[in-house]
């Protein structure tokens, strides 16, 4: 009689723990894989000529005619020797992604991960053209066989996505993360002009935010290279025409240059510490040959009080340029937290678990909902490190990035 009482306490146990760990876990969802093949006669082809893709979940109840656009991240190639690099990974190649991806925050289907998304068709359109879905170049070398297409890979998928049910969308919202999250803000007016007028549509821009600053060593670097990045893919024709009409294509590629002429509601999430931009914009390895930031970029706590100071300074640009150019508009979101970070909406433990980061009191998943359904506008700056104790500051780990090239 002891014994079977054991044995059913065991049991009950067992079922609670079963019951717990069903409950905790974030993963599960793994989206299939679409190939464009109708886009190759088009011209629409990843940098080896393979055909765009995207990664699709459909939305239900309430969200069937909902629609979230998530445009992958993973940095660009600047000239033939990094496009080489590139086109034999799933970063410039269709052949090279698998054939499910895992989706998890912003794109979880479960309410408690993701409250107000999760529900929606959600689409991962995957990034193999490296400039950010802007370029268009005809002509391609027989010896590298390099096509420069990503403008015409971001059309090819959203009329695919439109014959697929978006064109009635009633809610429909543009995202991505790092270099998708800078082509959200590119694109965003004319992905509003694919809907029709009634949708109500706007976008997110995760850690695409990145700022024109020289580097630790004096050198303007980062232009240098979005200038390279511009011409080879020949994206000056795909950028906004309100920038290019005053400023050189290749400044255009700055969305401080962009911003204030988007007339779609965009909402601005970036880590005032974003670490991509420490490691590639603030010191790339180019102005620290002696490799004194290598510890500091890997961990913010290993970083020495100058380089911190030299931190704080590049903090204050971007706010500088946030402030000036992002426009004062009430349909405008702003969350810039203190955290040493890198796009933090498609990660579980950044976008919404109990131990998320908080600014104001608010997780980021909360803040973006309220916005998108203008429950609540949000609109907020962190202190300076070390001052938020929920930040995820790993320089990976719970707000890590895909791999992306170093520049």
């Amino acid at each position: 009689m002891a014994e079977s009482r054991l044995l059913r306490g065991k049991c009950f146990l067992l079922s609670v723990c079963l019951v717990l760990l069903s409950l905790t876990r974030t993963d599960g969802l793994y989206a299939p894989i679409t190939y464009v093949t109708s886009g190759v006669a088009k011209g629409a082809v990843c940098l080896d000529g393979s055909p765009p893709a995207y990664n699709f979940d459909k939305g239900y109840g309430t969200g069937i005619n909902s629609w979230l656009v998530q445009l992958e991240g993973g940095g660009w190639c600047h000239n033939v020797t990094s496009c080489l690099a590139r086109k034999n990974t799933r970063l410039g190649s269709s052949k090279q992604m698998g054939n499910q991806l895992a989706f998890s925050g912003i794109m979880s289907n479960r309410r408690q991960f993701n409250p107000d998304f999760y529900n929606w068709n959600r689409v991962k359109v995957r990034y193999c053209d490296g400039s950010s879905f802007t370029g268009d170049v005809e002509k391609v070398n027989p010896a590298t066989n390099l096509h420069f297409r990503g403008a015409r890979v971001w059309l090819a998928v959203m009329e695919e996505l439109l014959a697929k049910g978006m064109k009635n969308a009633e809610n429909a919202l543009l995202s991505g993360c790092s270099a998708g999250g800078l082509a959200t803000i590119m694109h965003c007016d004319s992905f509003r002009a694919l809907l029709p007028m009634g949708t109500k549509v706007k976008c997110l821009s995760d850690a695409g935010y990145f700022i024109n600053v020289n580097d630790i060593a004096g050198a303007s670097h980062i232009q240098a290279y979005f200038s390279q990045v511009v011409s080879l893919h020949g994206s000056a024709k795909n950028l906004p025409l309100s920038c290019t009409g005053r400023l050189r294509p290749s400044l255009c590629f700055f969305p401080q240059n962009v911003i204030q002429q988007v007339r779609t509601p965009v909402f601005l999430l970036n880590a005032a510490y974003d670490y991509w931009q420490i490691r590639n914009i603030l010191a790339p390895a180019d102005a620290d040959p002696h490799g004194s930031w290598n510890a500091c970029k890997l961990e913010i706590s290993s970083c020495s009080p100058l380089q911190i100071k030299t931190m704080q300074a590049f903090r204050m640009q971007l706010l500088k340029t946030l402030m000036s150019k992002s426009g004062n508009s009430t349909s405008r979101g702003l969350y810039i937290d203190s955290c040493y970070s890198h796009c933090q909406t498609e990660f579980q433990a950044t976008w919404y678990m109990a131990d998320s980061p908080v600014l104001g009191k608010t997780k980021i998943a909360t803040a973006v909902g309220g916005w998108f359904y203008d429950r609540r506008s949000f609109a907020k700056i962190d202190c300076p490190y070390p001052c938020n104790p929920t930040c995820h500051n790993t320089g990976g780990g719970g707000g890590t990035a895909p791999v992306q090239p170093n520049v």
